[in-house]
């Protein structure tokens, strides 16, 4: 099957409109001894900051809020560059896409960390952990961002004629 601009702008406007439930919505719940109430990816940045855990803090943040939205923006600002048939800064595009490619893999991270806390931390008088809706839509973002940076050919990118 033959990709295009068209078929990459409607994966990465998924992406997009998945991203807002995926941000608003419970991505996790943990109980301790009981008590404990669903969080979302900021309240749980904000929880770790209060705990004093700012480093982990800013890698929930960097990686579940910052790295999907600049792979969104920068996939958009490619396809763009490509509907507007920019003639400049190829190179410079080219980074963006390797780039994009390159941090796609690794947002599967927060999904990897909710299941392994899910299955290991099950003490029910003790503690608890459950993934929340939050999370499906999460982990929805990042595989439509992987298969939008994987339609967009990077071809496309020195491409100046008329698209057929």
């Amino acid at each position: 099957m033959r990709s295009s601009p068209s078929h990459t702008w409607a994966l990465v406007c998924t992406a997009a409109i998945l991203y807002i439930p995926a941000n608003l919505l419970p991505i996790m719940t943990v109980q301790r001894f009981g008590q404990g109430s669903p969080d979302t990816i900021v309240s749980g940045v904000i929880r770790l900051l209060e705990g004093g855990l700012w480093p982990l803090a800013l890698l929930v943040f960097f990686a579940s809020i910052v790295v999907p939205l600049l792979k969104l923006i920068g996939l958009a600002v490619l396809l763009l560059s490509v509907q507007r048939r920019w003639s400049c800064c190829a190179r410079q595009r080219a980074g963006i896409y390797r780039l994009v490619e390159a941090v796609g893999r690794w947002s599967m991270v927060d999904i990897y960390m909710i299941a392994i806390l899910t299955s290991m931390v099950q003490f029910e008088a003790i503690a608890r952990v459950e993934p929340g809706p939050g999370a499906l839509f999460f982990a929805a973002v990042v595989v439509v961002t992987l298969l939008a940076s994987h339609s967009f050919d990077p071809r496309w990118l020195w491409r100046t004629e008329e698209w057929g």
